[in-house]
């Protein structure tokens, strides 16, 4: 079985004391823990980093070695063609993922980029954005021939 991707971009390995009144309190290591309890026996591989190519490498990886992504991409969600372009060339299922609801913050943030590359968006969930992008994903993956085109 291939792998579940959850890629984190930049600043949210200081989940839990970041702007807590927008993200919460819940750090990265639990909500991790809250995503391979979602995913059951499926694998996962959970990454984050504050490197944009690092980030491209990773979606190549999944290109490669993964059957679905669930991408966070933070702050480069509104900026970021590398990560658009790379997304672009997966061929499977892609959530993108946002703890705050986008759409109801300020204008720079309304706007983003990889929503044109992906299957589904989830944002506003707080933390739990991410089990329940988990769930979603094990049921496209589980209802193979129905996947939603991109």
């Amino acid at each position: 079985m291939k792998p579940i991707y959850i890629l984190n971009g930049p600043n949210l390995n200081r989940l839990g004391r970041r702007e807590p009144e927008i993200y919460g309190h819940t750090t990265l290591v639990e909500i991790e823990a809250m995503c391979r309890a979602a995913a059951g026996d499926a694998p996962v591989v959970f990454r984050q980093s504050n490197a944009e190519a690092e980030l491209v490498d990773w979606i190549h990886e999944a290109i490669d070695e993964g059957a679905a992504i669930i991408i966070n991409p933070a702050g480069l969600s509104f900026r970021s063609i590398p990560i658009l372009d790379a997304l672009k060339m997966f061929d499977g299922p892609i959530i993108e993922l946002h703890i705050s609801n986008i759409h109801r913050r300020e204008e720079i943030y309304q706007h983003s980029l990889m929503s044109r590359a992906v299957t589904a968006v989830i944002a506003g969930l707080g933390p739990m954005g991410y089990p329940t992008s988990v769930k979603a994903i094990r049921q496209i993956l589980g209802n193979l021939g129905t996947t939603p085109s991109r």
